[in-house]
Protein backbone atom coordinates (compact mmCIF):
# COMPACT_ATOMS: atom_id res chain seq x y z
CA UNK A 1 0.00 0.00 0.00
CA UNK A 2 1.37 3.43 -0.94
CA UNK A 3 2.34 5.99 1.73
CA UNK A 4 -0.35 8.14 3.27
CA UNK A 5 -0.21 11.82 2.31
CA UNK A 6 -0.41 14.81 4.65
CA UNK A 7 -2.34 18.06 4.21
CA UNK A 8 -0.98 21.08 6.10
CA UNK A 9 -3.53 23.20 7.99
CA UNK A 10 -1.20 25.71 9.67
CA UNK A 11 -2.32 28.63 7.48
CA UNK A 12 -6.02 28.06 8.26
CA UNK A 13 -7.19 25.72 10.98
CA UNK A 14 -3.87 25.81 12.81
CA UNK A 15 -4.20 29.47 13.74
CA UNK A 16 -8.00 29.36 13.82
CA UNK A 17 -7.91 26.70 16.54
CA UNK A 18 -5.07 28.13 18.60
CA UNK A 19 -4.91 31.88 17.91
CA UNK A 20 -8.47 32.99 17.13
CA UNK A 21 -7.76 33.16 13.36
CA UNK A 22 -5.64 36.29 13.78
CA UNK A 23 -2.58 35.47 11.65
CA UNK A 24 -2.28 38.23 9.00
CA UNK A 25 -1.55 37.38 5.38
CA UNK A 26 1.78 39.19 5.27
CA UNK A 27 3.35 36.87 7.85
CA UNK A 28 1.98 33.79 6.07
CA UNK A 29 3.73 34.42 2.76
CA UNK A 30 7.30 33.33 3.67
CA UNK A 31 5.84 30.22 5.36
CA UNK A 32 3.67 29.43 2.32
CA UNK A 33 6.66 29.58 -0.02
CA UNK A 34 8.50 26.93 2.00
CA UNK A 35 5.39 24.77 2.46
CA UNK A 36 5.02 24.74 -1.32
CA UNK A 37 8.29 22.79 -1.63
CA UNK A 38 7.49 20.16 1.02
CA UNK A 39 5.28 17.66 -0.81
CA UNK A 40 2.03 18.14 1.10
CA UNK A 41 -1.01 16.86 -0.79
CA UNK A 42 -2.83 20.12 0.00
CA UNK A 43 -2.32 23.39 1.84
CA UNK A 44 -5.42 24.57 3.70
CA UNK A 45 -5.20 28.32 3.19
CA UNK A 46 -8.73 29.70 3.23
CA UNK A 47 -12.31 29.15 4.35
CA UNK A 48 -13.72 28.43 7.77
CA UNK A 49 -13.50 31.53 9.96
CA UNK A 50 -10.53 33.07 8.11
CA UNK A 51 -12.75 35.08 5.76
CA UNK A 52 -14.93 36.49 8.54
CA UNK A 53 -12.04 37.14 10.92
CA UNK A 54 -9.75 38.59 8.25
CA UNK A 55 -12.39 41.09 7.20
CA UNK A 56 -13.68 41.81 10.72
CA UNK A 57 -10.40 42.14 12.63
CA UNK A 58 -7.48 42.32 10.20
CA UNK A 59 -9.00 44.63 7.63
CA UNK A 60 -8.16 42.26 4.75
CA UNK A 61 -10.30 41.69 1.68
CA UNK A 62 -10.67 37.89 1.56
CA UNK A 63 -9.86 37.33 -2.10
CA UNK A 64 -6.67 39.40 -1.73
CA UNK A 65 -5.40 36.83 0.79
CA UNK A 66 -6.15 33.97 -1.59
CA UNK A 67 -4.37 35.77 -4.45
CA UNK A 68 -1.30 36.40 -2.33
CA UNK A 69 -1.08 32.87 -0.96
CA UNK A 70 -1.60 31.33 -4.38
CA UNK A 71 1.24 33.45 -5.75
CA UNK A 72 3.48 32.44 -2.84
CA UNK A 73 2.61 28.72 -3.16
CA UNK A 74 1.62 28.00 -6.77
CA UNK A 75 2.58 24.30 -6.98
CA UNK A 76 0.68 22.65 -4.12
CA UNK A 77 -3.13 22.38 -4.34
CA UNK A 78 -4.91 24.93 -2.15
CA UNK A 79 -7.81 23.70 -0.04
CA UNK A 80 -10.63 25.51 1.75
CA UNK A 81 -13.37 24.59 4.20
CA UNK A 82 -16.84 25.44 2.87
CA UNK A 83 -20.05 25.16 4.90
CA UNK A 84 -22.15 23.99 1.97
CA UNK A 85 -25.22 26.17 1.51
CA UNK A 86 -23.92 28.36 4.39
CA UNK A 87 -20.77 29.13 2.29
CA UNK A 88 -18.60 30.58 5.10
CA UNK A 89 -21.50 32.38 6.79
CA UNK A 90 -24.06 31.33 9.36
CA UNK A 91 -27.27 30.75 7.42
CA UNK A 92 -28.35 29.30 4.08
CA UNK A 93 -27.82 31.41 0.96
CA UNK A 94 -29.38 31.28 -2.50
CA UNK A 95 -27.98 28.82 -5.02
CA UNK A 96 -26.74 31.58 -7.33
CA UNK A 97 -24.79 33.17 -4.45
CA UNK A 98 -23.22 29.81 -3.54
CA UNK A 99 -22.33 29.21 -7.18
CA UNK A 100 -20.81 32.68 -7.59
CA UNK A 101 -18.70 32.27 -4.43
CA UNK A 102 -17.26 28.97 -5.62
CA UNK A 103 -16.62 30.29 -9.12
CA UNK A 104 -14.78 33.33 -7.73
CA UNK A 105 -12.78 31.16 -5.34
CA UNK A 106 -11.74 28.91 -8.22
CA UNK A 107 -10.88 31.95 -10.33
CA UNK A 108 -8.56 33.19 -7.57
CA UNK A 109 -6.78 29.86 -7.28
CA UNK A 110 -8.70 27.52 -4.99
CA UNK A 111 -8.29 23.86 -6.00
CA UNK A 112 -10.04 21.72 -3.38
CA UNK A 113 -13.37 22.53 -1.75
CA UNK A 114 -13.92 20.58 1.46
CA UNK A 115 -17.70 20.82 1.75
CA UNK A 116 -19.70 20.03 4.89
CA UNK A 117 -23.15 20.78 6.29
CA UNK A 118 -23.81 21.68 9.90
CA UNK A 119 -26.66 19.17 10.25
CA UNK A 120 -25.11 16.52 7.93
CA UNK A 121 -27.82 17.02 5.30
CA UNK A 122 -26.30 16.07 1.90
CA UNK A 123 -28.96 18.13 0.12
CA UNK A 124 -27.25 21.25 1.48
CA UNK A 125 -23.97 20.16 -0.15
CA UNK A 126 -25.26 19.30 -3.61
CA UNK A 127 -25.00 22.79 -5.17
CA UNK A 128 -21.46 23.24 -3.85
CA UNK A 129 -20.28 19.83 -5.08
CA UNK A 130 -21.79 20.33 -8.53
CA UNK A 131 -20.38 23.85 -8.93
CA UNK A 132 -16.87 23.00 -7.72
CA UNK A 133 -16.65 20.14 -10.19
CA UNK A 134 -17.97 22.34 -13.01
CA UNK A 135 -15.10 24.74 -12.24
CA UNK A 136 -12.57 21.94 -12.69
CA UNK A 137 -11.87 21.75 -8.96
CA UNK A 138 -12.06 18.86 -6.52
CA UNK A 139 -15.20 18.62 -4.38
CA UNK A 140 -14.70 16.68 -1.17
CA UNK A 141 -17.88 15.57 0.57
CA UNK A 142 -17.49 15.82 4.33
CA UNK A 143 -19.08 13.86 7.16
CA UNK A 144 -19.20 15.70 10.50
CA UNK A 145 -18.46 13.12 13.19
CA UNK A 146 -20.54 13.35 16.33
CA UNK A 147 -21.78 11.07 19.07
CA UNK A 148 -25.42 10.39 19.89
CA UNK A 149 -27.86 7.47 20.13
CA UNK A 150 -28.63 7.82 16.39
CA UNK A 151 -25.12 8.26 14.97
CA UNK A 152 -23.40 4.98 14.11
CA UNK A 153 -20.68 3.73 11.80
CA UNK A 154 -23.44 2.58 9.46
CA UNK A 155 -25.06 6.02 9.38
CA UNK A 156 -21.74 7.74 8.60
CA UNK A 157 -20.90 5.25 5.86
CA UNK A 158 -24.38 5.62 4.36
CA UNK A 159 -23.82 9.38 4.19
CA UNK A 160 -20.39 8.84 2.60
CA UNK A 161 -21.95 6.64 -0.08
CA UNK A 162 -24.63 9.26 -0.76
CA UNK A 163 -21.97 11.97 -1.18
CA UNK A 164 -19.95 9.72 -3.51
CA UNK A 165 -23.05 9.15 -5.64
CA UNK A 166 -23.52 12.93 -5.67
CA UNK A 167 -20.17 13.25 -7.44
CA UNK A 168 -17.74 13.95 -4.58
CA UNK A 169 -14.09 13.38 -5.52
CA UNK A 170 -13.17 12.26 -1.99
CA UNK A 171 -14.88 11.68 1.35
CA UNK A 172 -13.61 13.42 4.48
CA UNK A 173 -14.32 12.30 8.02
CA UNK A 174 -14.32 15.58 9.96
CA UNK A 175 -13.90 15.19 13.72
CA UNK A 176 -14.19 18.82 14.83
CA UNK A 177 -14.20 18.07 18.56
CA UNK A 178 -11.45 15.44 18.53
CA UNK A 179 -13.79 12.81 19.97
CA UNK A 180 -13.49 9.83 17.64
CA UNK A 181 -11.51 7.03 19.34
CA UNK A 182 -8.88 5.06 17.36
CA UNK A 183 -10.92 1.87 17.03
CA UNK A 184 -14.01 3.73 15.85
CA UNK A 185 -11.91 5.76 13.39
CA UNK A 186 -10.51 2.56 11.88
CA UNK A 187 -14.00 1.07 11.70
CA UNK A 188 -15.44 4.06 9.82
CA UNK A 189 -12.45 4.45 7.47
CA UNK A 190 -12.25 0.75 6.59
CA UNK A 191 -16.02 0.61 6.00
CA UNK A 192 -15.86 3.65 3.73
CA UNK A 193 -12.96 2.14 1.79
CA UNK A 194 -14.97 -1.04 1.26
CA UNK A 195 -18.06 0.80 0.05
CA UNK A 196 -16.70 3.62 -2.14
CA UNK A 197 -13.98 3.84 -4.78
CA UNK A 198 -12.84 7.42 -4.11
CA UNK A 199 -10.16 8.51 -1.58
CA UNK A 200 -10.92 8.88 2.13
CA UNK A 201 -9.35 11.74 4.11
CA UNK A 202 -9.40 12.43 7.85
CA UNK A 203 -9.48 15.68 9.83
CA UNK A 204 -9.33 15.76 13.61
CA UNK A 205 -8.14 17.81 16.57
CA UNK A 206 -6.00 16.74 19.52
CA UNK A 207 -8.21 18.51 22.06
CA UNK A 208 -8.93 15.37 24.07
CA UNK A 209 -5.59 13.71 23.29
CA UNK A 210 -7.09 11.22 20.82
CA UNK A 211 -6.19 12.89 17.51
CA UNK A 212 -2.73 11.48 16.80
CA UNK A 213 -3.64 7.91 17.75
CA UNK A 214 -6.84 8.10 15.71
CA UNK A 215 -4.84 9.24 12.66
CA UNK A 216 -2.54 6.24 13.13
CA UNK A 217 -5.52 3.89 13.27
CA UNK A 218 -7.03 5.51 10.19
CA UNK A 219 -3.76 5.10 8.27
CA UNK A 220 -3.60 1.39 9.15
CA UNK A 221 -7.24 1.11 7.98
CA UNK A 222 -6.33 2.42 4.52
CA UNK A 223 -6.70 6.19 4.87
CA UNK A 224 -5.48 8.18 1.85
CA UNK A 225 -4.70 11.57 3.46
CA UNK A 226 -4.63 13.11 6.94
CA UNK A 227 -4.57 16.71 8.15
CA UNK A 228 -1.60 17.85 10.24
CA UNK A 229 -0.37 21.24 11.37
CA UNK A 230 3.02 22.57 12.46
CA UNK A 231 3.96 23.53 16.01
CA UNK A 232 3.37 25.91 17.75
CA UNK A 233 0.11 26.15 15.77
CA UNK A 234 -0.54 22.45 16.38
CA UNK A 235 -1.67 19.94 19.01
CA UNK A 236 -4.19 20.85 21.71
CA UNK A 237 -7.26 22.28 20.00
CA UNK A 238 -5.36 22.20 16.69
CA UNK A 239 -4.32 19.30 14.49
CA UNK A 240 -1.44 17.02 15.55
CA UNK A 241 2.01 18.35 14.68
CA UNK A 242 3.56 17.05 11.45
CA UNK A 243 6.91 16.17 13.07
CA UNK A 244 5.09 14.35 15.84
CA UNK A 245 3.06 12.31 13.36
CA UNK A 246 6.20 11.41 11.40
CA UNK A 247 7.84 10.19 14.60
CA UNK A 248 4.77 8.13 15.48
CA UNK A 249 4.87 6.57 11.99
CA UNK A 250 8.55 5.61 12.20
CA UNK A 251 8.84 2.02 10.94
CA UNK A 252 5.36 2.08 9.43
CA UNK A 253 5.47 1.21 5.71
CA UNK A 254 2.94 3.98 4.99
CA UNK A 255 5.04 6.76 6.51
CA UNK A 256 5.41 9.70 4.07
CA UNK A 257 8.80 11.33 3.49
CA UNK A 258 9.38 14.95 4.48
CA UNK A 259 12.44 17.17 4.77
CA UNK A 260 12.82 17.39 8.54
CA UNK A 261 15.19 20.35 8.35
CA UNK A 262 12.61 22.37 6.45
CA UNK A 263 9.96 21.43 8.99
CA UNK A 264 12.25 22.65 11.78
CA UNK A 265 12.89 25.84 9.80
CA UNK A 266 9.15 26.49 9.53
CA UNK A 267 8.72 25.86 13.26
CA UNK A 268 11.36 28.48 14.05
CA UNK A 269 9.64 30.97 11.75
CA UNK A 270 6.29 30.30 13.42
CA UNK A 271 7.45 30.70 17.03
CA UNK A 272 7.74 34.52 16.99
CA UNK A 273 4.45 34.74 15.08
CA UNK A 274 2.74 32.67 17.77
CA UNK A 275 4.30 34.85 20.46
CA UNK A 276 3.06 38.00 18.72
CA UNK A 277 -0.50 36.63 18.90
CA UNK A 278 -0.32 35.91 22.64
CA UNK A 279 -3.40 38.06 23.22
CA UNK A 280 -5.42 35.41 21.39
CA UNK A 281 -3.69 32.24 22.60
CA UNK A 282 -4.39 30.32 25.78
CA UNK A 283 -2.60 27.58 27.66
CA UNK A 284 -5.95 25.79 27.98
CA UNK A 285 -6.00 25.41 24.20
CA UNK A 286 -2.45 24.05 24.04
CA UNK A 287 -2.96 21.05 26.29
CA UNK A 288 -5.10 17.93 26.41
CA UNK A 289 -8.45 18.90 27.92
CA UNK A 290 -10.35 15.95 29.35
CA UNK A 291 -13.41 18.20 29.82
CA UNK A 292 -13.93 17.74 26.07
CA UNK A 293 -14.62 14.04 26.65
CA UNK A 294 -17.05 14.88 29.44
CA UNK A 295 -19.00 17.57 27.60
CA UNK A 296 -18.58 16.21 24.05
CA UNK A 297 -18.11 19.69 22.53
CA UNK A 298 -15.34 21.25 20.42
CA UNK A 299 -12.45 22.67 22.45
CA UNK A 300 -12.89 26.15 20.99
CA UNK A 301 -16.48 26.15 22.19
CA UNK A 302 -15.36 25.14 25.68
CA UNK A 303 -12.78 27.91 26.02
CA UNK A 304 -15.06 30.54 24.47
CA UNK A 305 -17.97 29.61 26.72
CA UNK A 306 -15.92 29.92 29.88
CA UNK A 307 -15.31 33.55 28.93
CA UNK A 308 -18.90 34.14 27.83
CA UNK A 309 -20.39 32.78 31.04
CA UNK A 310 -18.04 34.96 33.07
CA UNK A 311 -19.16 38.04 31.13
CA UNK A 312 -22.81 37.14 31.76
CA UNK A 313 -22.23 36.61 35.49
CA UNK A 314 -22.88 32.89 35.11
CA UNK A 315 -19.48 31.39 35.93
CA UNK A 316 -21.11 29.31 38.66
CA UNK A 317 -23.51 27.85 36.07
CA UNK A 318 -20.83 26.24 33.87
CA UNK A 319 -21.75 22.64 34.71
CA UNK A 320 -25.47 23.37 34.38
CA UNK A 321 -25.05 24.98 30.96
CA UNK A 322 -22.94 22.15 29.61
CA UNK A 323 -25.28 19.56 31.05
CA UNK A 324 -28.04 21.34 29.11
CA UNK A 325 -26.21 21.01 25.77
CA UNK A 326 -27.23 17.35 25.16
CA UNK A 327 -30.79 18.27 26.14
CA UNK A 328 -30.85 20.94 23.42
CA UNK A 329 -29.12 18.65 20.91
CA UNK A 330 -31.65 15.87 21.48
CA UNK A 331 -34.59 18.27 21.12
CA UNK A 332 -33.12 19.60 17.86
CA UNK A 333 -32.60 16.16 16.31
CA UNK A 334 -29.14 15.32 17.73
CA UNK A 335 -27.42 17.82 15.44
CA UNK A 336 -23.59 17.84 15.32
CA UNK A 337 -21.73 20.64 17.11
CA UNK A 338 -19.94 22.47 14.33
CA UNK A 339 -20.16 26.07 13.08
CA UNK A 340 -22.81 27.43 13.24
CA UNK A 341 -24.74 24.76 15.20
CA UNK A 342 -22.20 24.70 18.06
CA UNK A 343 -22.83 28.40 18.68
CA UNK A 344 -26.59 28.03 18.29
CA UNK A 345 -26.84 25.09 20.69
CA UNK A 346 -24.52 26.79 23.18
CA UNK A 347 -26.54 30.00 23.27
CA UNK A 348 -29.81 28.08 23.65
CA UNK A 349 -28.37 25.98 26.49
CA UNK A 350 -27.29 29.19 28.23
CA UNK A 351 -30.76 30.71 27.84
CA UNK A 352 -32.42 27.51 29.09
CA UNK A 353 -30.37 27.65 32.27
CA UNK A 354 -30.70 31.39 32.78
CA UNK A 355 -34.43 31.79 32.09
CA UNK A 356 -35.93 28.29 32.20
CA UNK A 357 -36.02 25.57 29.58
CA UNK A 358 -37.41 26.84 26.25
CA UNK A 359 -38.75 30.04 27.86
CA UNK A 360 -36.63 32.07 25.42
CA UNK A 361 -35.73 30.59 22.04
CA UNK A 362 -33.28 32.14 19.59
CA UNK A 363 -34.46 32.50 15.98
CA UNK A 364 -31.57 30.26 14.91
CA UNK A 365 -32.56 27.41 17.26
CA UNK A 366 -36.16 27.78 16.13
CA UNK A 367 -35.10 27.57 12.48
CA UNK A 368 -33.22 24.33 13.15
CA UNK A 369 -36.29 22.82 14.79
CA UNK A 370 -38.49 23.91 11.87
CA UNK A 371 -36.20 22.47 9.18
CA UNK A 372 -34.79 25.75 7.85
CA UNK A 373 -31.20 24.54 8.35
CA UNK A 374 -31.91 21.15 6.79
CA UNK A 375 -32.93 17.60 7.62
CA UNK A 376 -31.67 16.39 10.99
CA UNK A 377 -30.49 12.81 11.59
CA UNK A 378 -33.15 12.22 14.26
CA UNK A 379 -36.62 13.77 14.44
CA UNK A 380 -36.96 17.08 16.26
CA UNK A 381 -38.91 16.96 19.53
CA UNK A 382 -42.52 17.62 18.38
CA UNK A 383 -43.37 19.76 21.42
CA UNK A 384 -40.32 21.97 20.91
CA UNK A 385 -41.08 22.23 17.21
CA UNK A 386 -44.68 23.24 17.94
CA UNK A 387 -43.50 25.87 20.41
CA UNK A 388 -41.00 27.25 17.89
CA UNK A 389 -43.63 27.41 15.15
CA UNK A 390 -45.93 29.39 17.45
CA UNK A 391 -43.20 31.79 18.57
CA UNK A 392 -41.79 32.37 15.07
CA UNK A 393 -45.14 32.41 13.28
CA UNK A 394 -44.08 29.99 10.55
CA UNK A 395 -44.59 26.33 9.74
CA UNK A 396 -42.00 23.51 9.62
CA UNK A 397 -40.58 22.57 6.22
CA UNK A 398 -39.25 19.29 4.81
CA UNK A 399 -37.85 20.51 1.49
CA UNK A 400 -34.24 21.57 0.91
CA UNK A 401 -34.12 24.98 2.64
CA UNK A 402 -32.46 26.75 -0.30
CA UNK A 403 -35.43 25.83 -2.49
CA UNK A 404 -37.32 28.58 -0.66
CA UNK A 405 -34.63 31.24 -1.20
CA UNK A 406 -34.95 33.39 -4.31
CA UNK A 407 -31.83 34.21 -6.40
CA UNK A 408 -29.74 36.88 -4.72
CA UNK A 409 -26.93 38.12 -6.96
CA UNK A 410 -28.92 40.77 -8.82
CA UNK A 411 -30.22 42.26 -5.59
CA UNK A 412 -26.74 42.23 -4.04
CA UNK A 413 -25.31 44.03 -7.06
CA UNK A 414 -28.07 46.66 -6.83
CA UNK A 415 -27.41 47.27 -3.11
CA UNK A 416 -23.67 47.65 -3.68
CA UNK A 417 -24.26 50.11 -6.53
CA UNK A 418 -26.56 52.19 -4.32
CA UNK A 419 -23.82 52.36 -1.70
CA UNK A 420 -21.16 53.37 -4.24
CA UNK A 421 -19.23 50.14 -3.71
CA UNK A 422 -17.80 47.79 -6.36
CA UNK A 423 -20.39 45.48 -7.89
CA UNK A 424 -18.05 42.63 -8.79
CA UNK A 425 -19.02 39.07 -8.00
CA UNK A 426 -16.27 39.04 -5.37
CA UNK A 427 -17.86 41.97 -3.53
CA UNK A 428 -21.36 40.54 -3.97
CA UNK A 429 -20.63 37.20 -2.34
CA UNK A 430 -18.74 38.72 0.59
CA UNK A 431 -21.47 41.35 1.07
CA UNK A 432 -24.09 38.58 1.16
CA UNK A 433 -22.48 37.14 4.28
CA UNK A 434 -20.79 40.11 5.97
CA UNK A 435 -22.45 43.34 4.80
CA UNK A 436 -21.52 45.53 7.77
CA UNK A 437 -17.94 44.32 7.86
CA UNK A 438 -17.48 44.85 4.11
CA UNK A 439 -18.90 48.36 4.30
CA UNK A 440 -16.49 49.20 7.13
CA UNK A 441 -13.59 47.68 5.20
CA UNK A 442 -14.50 49.67 2.08
CA UNK A 443 -14.54 52.92 4.06
CA UNK A 444 -11.46 52.19 6.13
CA UNK A 445 -9.26 49.19 5.19
CA UNK A 446 -6.80 47.95 7.78
CA UNK A 447 -6.88 46.32 11.23
CA UNK A 448 -9.88 47.15 13.38
CA UNK A 449 -9.99 47.68 17.16
CA UNK A 450 -11.43 44.75 19.08
CA UNK A 451 -15.11 45.30 20.02
CA UNK A 452 -15.90 45.69 23.69
CA UNK A 453 -17.82 42.89 25.34
CA UNK A 454 -21.54 43.58 25.48
CA UNK A 455 -22.87 44.09 29.01
CA UNK A 456 -25.45 41.76 30.47
CA UNK A 457 -28.96 43.16 30.84
CA UNK A 458 -29.52 45.08 34.07
CA UNK A 459 -32.63 43.13 34.99
CA UNK A 460 -34.57 40.08 33.88
CA UNK A 461 -37.99 41.63 34.18
CA UNK A 462 -39.73 43.37 31.32
CA UNK A 463 -37.92 43.24 27.97
CA UNK A 464 -34.15 43.33 27.37
CA UNK A 465 -31.64 42.52 24.66
CA UNK A 466 -28.76 40.16 25.39
CA UNK A 467 -25.85 40.29 22.92
CA UNK A 468 -23.81 37.09 22.95
CA UNK A 469 -20.56 36.99 20.98
CA UNK A 470 -19.49 33.44 20.19
CA UNK A 471 -16.48 32.72 17.98
CA UNK A 472 -16.77 36.02 16.15
CA UNK A 473 -20.52 35.83 15.61
CA UNK A 474 -22.83 38.11 17.62
CA UNK A 475 -26.30 36.81 18.52
CA UNK A 476 -28.86 39.42 19.58
CA UNK A 477 -31.33 37.68 21.88
CA UNK A 478 -34.59 39.33 22.92
CA UNK A 479 -35.43 38.51 26.54
CA UNK A 480 -38.92 38.98 27.93
CA UNK A 481 -40.42 37.68 31.14
CA UNK A 482 -43.38 35.41 30.47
Amino acid sequence: MKPVTFNCTVLRDGHQSLAATRMPTEVMLPIASILDTMGFSALETWGGATIDSGLRFLGEFPFDRLDALKKAAPKTPHMMLLRGQNIVGYTNYADDVVEAFIKMSAKHGMNIFRIFDCVNDPRNMETSIRTAKACGCQAHGTICYTTSPVHTTESFVKMGCELAEMGADAIVLKDMAGLVPPHVTAEIVSSLKKNISIPVWFHTHDTAGLGASSILSAIDAGLDAADVSISPFANGTGQPDCLRMLALLEGNPRKPEFDLEKLHEIQELLKPIYASLSKYTSHKNEIVDSDTLRYQVPGGMLSNFRTQLKEQGMSDKFDEVFAEIPVVRKALGWIPLVTPTSQIVGVQAMLNVKFGRWKNITPQAADISLGYYGRTTAPVDPEVQKLCAEKMGKDPITCRPADLIKPGMADLRKKLAEKGMPTTDEYCVIYAMFPQQLEEYHKNPGPKPEPAAAPAPAATTGAATLNLNLQGRTYSVQIEEL
